[in-house]
């Protein structure tokens, strides 16, 4: 698929009225919002290529194939103390598109409460009411999006329920049900239910609490992935104010200083191994996600001192919030052997014969394996698997000391009696979804997976330290240390977790899931006197990352420049024309796959830049 192409010359030489660093979830929406007004012109850097027949990306079923490939940045953690030691590897879409051509393409909205608790901080316009509502006439979580509604019969058949009056109708992002689901599917809610977990019907609408099917950012007409890139930039690409330059990496935003204020100017950027200078007359706004957005800020001169002179940076702008708050989803996949007549993704990787079958369905008719994504999700209260008085005691142990922060104070809250917040999230798929258990030929694997939803856990990233080979740049990747299970706080995630290993492993004890359940394998079951398994080894040896970093450009709210990175509008406190529109600025994480969310950052970056445009 040919899209329109410009050298890095023609590129320098358009007068662009705003660049935006980063093609990908986020970037493309304010790209293509910004570029509907004929009289804007709007540039993209992007690092990545365009991939629009990239089968890796496009179908469904080959979710996680494009992960470590050329598509992937492939970012590492440092070494985890509260890991063992480990590492964890760190997919990011490096790709038209980001990380939206690169997800497992889940379509999920956070609680009521996540967004409030933005609002709360001092972050005027973020809570529920102003990203959804219709009073508002911009409905950025709805404006997104276009749900193709299934049928009564695939309602009742597949428990894909759904309340239109949280869901968009005319937005670029095509998103469904899918058509058909794995073998395991069907036991998902009946399972839940014997454990007391009532079927949620309308997940969109404010609470996530509940089992339920998930939506998924497919197109119900092609059965492809749905993306920024094929949903914002493709039909819009015609449009002679949007250029989108790919292969071109950002190494910083051009700052200038004049009169008493930094103002952003343009981007110097890499591209076929020499190096460029675009200018940008009204803004520039950085969306290069969670990891590479604190990044480009430091090597702008934007961040703490400490760390920029270090690398022999000139300090522009003194804040050391720059790339700090780092959050991040904890996971853990439990494998368990299931009957051998289920057919699993695992075995179009082993089986030719079958993958070519599957392929052929695929491409004649949009059916079969290869439409098929986990979709049984779940999300819980710790109360439905805490003690009451083990609450309580988290409570008291979370509890800041002295006056605390806010934020503290808000993340304290979830241990309250009377919060219904969907803080663990259990999935089950077909598979063997562990990189740490190697699957025997000829047996079949399930995954049930863990994910924690609100870590205490808090961590950084931040420019490497290189050696005297010279200074460090974008080629160089970013020090990613989340912290996992670090501090007091990090404790009390770790002992969540471990709880939370107790119920998952109960889900899949139970019917009528159990019944195509052979025997848990990983981990190997431990026999105790007191009967009650203990899953601390396992959490700590095996805890992975779910993917949905932010927080590292995080809005300041009330505390400003002290606490964060961008004010409520997304503007760089200290800097004129400059915005950060992505994950990163989310001063607090939410309990949902983030897609949906960064989507409706993008909308209302966009929205906000065209309001002070004109203002």
């Amino acid at each position: 698929m040919s899209i329109p192409s410009i050298t890095p010359v023609d590129f320098c030489h358009r007068q662009f009225d705003y660049l935006v660093v980063g093609g990908g979830t986020a970037g493309l929406v304010v790209a293509a919002r910004l570029s509907k007004d004929p009289r804007i012109t709007v540039g993209v850097l992007e690092a990545g290529p365009a991939a629009f027949d990239e089968p890796l990306i496009n179908v469904p079923g080959r979710f996680g194939e494009s992960l470590n490939t050329k598509y992937d940045w492939q970012f590492e953690t440092i070494a985890q103390d509260g890991l063992g030691g480990r590492k964890l590897p760190w997919p990011r879409g490096k790709v038209l598109g980001g990380t939206s051509a690169l997800n497992f393409m889940t379509w999920s909205r956070g609680n009521r409460e996540d967004y409030d608790a933005w609002e709360e901080l001092g972050n005027a316009g973020w809570g529920w009411e102003s990203l959804l509502a219709e009073a508002q006439s911009r409905p950025f979580f709805k404006k997104s999006e276009t749900l193709i509604q299934p049928s009564a019969v695939h309602q009742e058949q597949h428990n894909s329920y759904f309340n239109s009056e949280f869901h968009g109708i005319g937005g670029p992002v095509k998103t469904s049900y899918s058509l058909g689901y794995t073998d395991s599917h069907k036991h998902w809610h009946d399972t839940l239910h014997r454990l007391g977990v009532e079927t949620n019907r309308s997940h969109f609408s404010g609470s996530n609490v509940g089992v339920w099917t998930t939506v998924t950012s497919v197109d119900p007409e092609s059965r492809r992935r749905c993306s920024s890139a094929t949903a914002y930039y493709l039909p819009n690409s015609w449009r002679k104010n949007l250029v989108v330059l790919t292969d071109a990496l950002a190494r910083e935003v051009i700052l200038q200083h004049e009169g008493t204020c930094w103002v952003a100017k343009g981007v110097r950027f890499a591209y076929g191994g020499e190096e460029w200078v675009a200018k940008a007359c009204q803004e520039v706004i950085v969306s290069a996600g969670s990891v590479q957005s604190p990044q480009l800020l430091e090597l702008s001169g934007i961040g703490n001192p400490a760390i920029l002179k270090n690398e022999g940076i000139t300090v522009k702008i003194d804040n050391p919030n720059v790339g700090e708050n780092l959050q991040e989803h904890m996971m853990t996949a439990m494998i368990y052997e299931i009957l051998p007549s289920i057919i699993t993704p695992d075995d179009l990787r082993v089986d030719a014969a079958l993958a070519e079958a599957a392929d052929i369905a695929y491409s004649t008719s949009q059916t079969g394996l290869r439409t098929i994504l986990p979709c049984s999700l779940s999300y819980l209260p710790l109360s439905h698997f805490i003690p009451p008085n083990d609450l309580a005691a988290f409570a008291s142990r979370a509890t800041p000391a002295g006056a605390g922060t806010l934020r503290e104070h808000i993340l304290t809250r979830q241990f309250s009696p009377d919060k219904r917040l969907g803080q663990v999230e259990y999935i089950f798929d077909v598979g063997n979804w562990s990189p740490y258990f190697k699957s025997v030929p000829g047996k079949k694997y399930g995954t049930l997976l863990q994910i924690l939803q609100y870590p205490f856990s808090k961590g950084s990233i931040h420019i490497p330290q290189t050696s005297s080979s010279g200074p460090t740049t974008t080629d160089d990747k970013p020090e990613i240390d989340p912290k996992y299970f670090a501090g007091e706080g990090g404790q009390i995630d770790f002992e969540v977790m471990v709880a939370a290993q107790k119920f998952a492993d109960k889900i899949c004890c139970t019917k009528p899931l159990s019944d195509i359940v052979v025997a848990r394998v990983f981990p190997i079951p431990k026999h105790t006197v007191t009967g009650e398994e203990d899953f601390s080894d396992f959490v700590r040896r095996y805890t992975m990352t779910d993917w949905h970093p932010v927080g590292t450009c995080a809005m300041g709210g009330v505390a400003g420049i002290k606490e964060g990175v961008v004010d409520e509008r997304l503007k760089v406190y200290g800097v004129k024309g400059l915005r950060v529109v992505d994950a990163s600025i989310m001063p607090l994480q939410v309990s949902a796959h983030t897609q949906a969310t960064v989507y409706a950052i993008g909308e209302k970056g966009a929205s906000m830049i065209l309001e002070d445009r004109t203002s």
